[in-house]
């Protein structure tokens, strides 16, 4: 049903292989303007090869291709412009998306290969906050996306769970912790230490020394260093387990840096034994100057070890464990250096795959125009952000359809999706400025409109009593072919959205196809007793499937009723 292909192999058949089919497909566009057709060839690149002009290649081809899924052709100048058959068209898009449904806009060029996710990744013992939603959102959506497209996935949460925070953190604690605080309100009273401990460090220097000494220990094995530091870990997985809970995100491996400890030596050893280790200041890196980069530094004078070998070692764990085809970083843009150094080294180290490798950057949340911090205590929680969501949505079904079942449910469906939705509707790689008013709009390009549209269009078939054996014919009205086109373009749009990883693609499509729809719904009357009845009913059908797994795709629910 892909009619872009099918109306490039017609152009190819008359061109006696003077141009690949493939470079054809790529040629081929939507006119701007819907009474020049549905298809547009540009003959351009023609010209040369066949001795002729764009404008006489376009009358030629004009002249000779016909095709059942064809209305016609018409040259428009250089232009080949080609009119899809309204009524077989949009009777076979009907019929293969009420057939496949959730499956239409799956892909098999994954081939059941596996991609490893690294995302998410929060700090131990410091709160979730809404610095931490894109990584997560955006891993997810990606995550869902690769495997639409026939990729084995594994989702994986590097937590942040070592480093020189935890000696901070157990000074802080030692001075002036409270057990019991900590075991009633873990998270809270841990970061308000983490934040007490920078505040009294600037005027009381040693504090650094303190927490260097304790990091020290840690790492060497101290007792009750490492009780602490498990101790921190558990509660902290489980105030993390309920953000995860209210987000419906799962992950496959919670590895963090801790679980590479004693991975490192072994990357040590084989980047000494391939000669790339250098000594610079007494610390050992690898040099870049060949590819215009700072030397990657992998460990200390003092001998410690750097984010960098742990990512080698994350990295060669990963390769051997899941045997990955790709491997994604979904992590800020501020990291942009330490991948490219991080896979460089890779490549010098002679492994091939490190060419799949890719770092997937996003731009921050802002708040008032800067970045949060969370050093300083500047923070908004996730937690109370979705909270105060979910709130708002269960006041509004209060006001506006009180009678609805599963009222908390459906608030929840609805706060948790206008968040997600908020931030994957923007391109990823654009900061976005924290403003819950905004987030939580019931109205325009929000994932609410989406919802809506998709319970609406529920609402009309259930009042339809639809049958699933409905005899579909083609629809060529005006209104129905605008939401059929639509329709036709969602696989393409799973395909573009994988190649870029950029969600914002399916995000803009459903806004896009609810518009239509709702549209659709305004001018036509769907539920009229006519031959035609039964097929536009499946085209409202066709409408929720796509809305429904388009928003899943995005880590949204759609709501049956709201």
């Amino acid at each position: 049903m892909n009619y872009r292909q099918q109306f490039a192999e017609k152009i190819h058949s008359h061109l006696e292989g003077m141009v690949d089919v493939n470079e054809i497909i790529s040629l081929i566009e939507e006119p701007k303007y819907s009474t020049h057709g549905d298809l547009a060839f540009p003959c351009f690149t023609l010209a040369r090869k066949l001795k002729k002009s764009p404008q006489q290649i376009a009358a030629d081809l004009s002249e000779k291709i016909n095709a059942p899924f064809l209305e016609k052709t018409v040259p428009e100048g250089p232009y080949l412009n080609g009119f899809l058959n309204k009524e077989s068209v949009s009777r076979q898009v009907i019929q293969q998306i009420n057939e496949k449904q959730g499956n239409y806009g799956s892909f098999s060029i994954g081939n059941g290969k596996t991609i490893t996710l690294d995302f998410s990744s929060p700090n131990i013992a410091k709160p979730f906050s809404m610095g931490h939603l894109r990584s997560t959102v955006i891993g997810n959506a990606i995550a869902n996306i690769s495997e639409k497209c026939g990729y084995k996935v594994v989702r994986i949460n590097h937590l942040g769970d070592w480093g020189t925070q935890f000696g901070k953190l157990i000074t802080a604690y030692k001075l002036w912790g409270s057990e019991e605080k900590v075991r009633e309100n873990p998270i809270k009273e841990l970061f308000h230490l983490y934040v007490t401990f920078h505040e009294k460090a600037e005027k009381q220097p040693d504090l650094e020394d303190k927490a260097r000494s304790w990091f020290k220990q840690l790492e060497a094995g101290n007792e009750e260093a490492s009780q602490l530091w498990k101790w921190f870990r558990e509660e902290s997985l489980k105030e993390f387990a309920k953000i995860y809970g209210l987000l419906d995100i799962q992950f496959d491996s919670y590895d963090g840096e801790a679980f590479y400890n004693d991975k490192m030596d072994a990357v040590i050893q084989v980047l000494k034994a391939k000669d790339l280790l250098s000594v610079s200041d007494g610390a050992e890196v690898v040099d870049l100057t060949d590819e215009n980069m700072p030397p990657c530094l992998i460990r200390k004078k003092d001998g410690a070890t750097l984010y960098a070998t742990r990512d080698l070692a994350a990295a060669l764990y990963r390769r051997k464990t899941y045997h990955f085809e790709k491997s994604f970083y979904i992590v800020g843009q501020e990291q942009h250096l330490h991948f490219q150094q991080l896979f460089l080294v890779l490549q010098k180290m002679g492994y091939d795959w490190a060419a799949e490798l890719k770092h997937i950057p996003f731009g921050f949340i802002l708040k008032d125009g800067k970045k949060m911090s969370t050093r300083k205590g500047k923070v908004v929680l996730l937690e109370d952000v979705i909270k105060e969501a979910i709130d708002l949505a269960y006041k509004n079904i209060e006001a506006k359809n009180p009678s609805l079942v599963n009222k908390q449910e459906v608030a929840k469906q609805v706060g948790v999706g206008a968040i997600i939705f908020h931030d994957l509707k923007h391109e990823r790689q654009n900061n976005i400025e924290f403003n819950l008013d905004e987030m939580l709009k019931f109205e325009g390009s929000t994932g609410l409109y989406v919802q809506y549209t998709h319970a609406r269009g529920r609402s009309i078939l259930r009042k339809a009593s639809v049958k699933d054996d409905l005899n579909i014919v083609g629809l060529t009205d005006s209104h129905s072919w605008t939401v059929i086109k639509t329709l036709m373009d969602f696989p393409n749009v799973i395909e573009k959205s994988f190649q870029h990883t950029e969600p914002s693609v399916i995000a803009r499509y459903v806004l896009n196809l609810s518009q239509e729809f709702n549209k659709y719904y305004s001018h036509v009357k769907i539920l009229s007793d006519d031959a035609e009845q039964n097929s536009r009913l499946a085209l409202v059908n066709s409408v929720t499937i796509v809305l429904k797994e388009g928003l899943r795709l995005l880590g949204v629910q759609a709501p049956e009723q709201l």
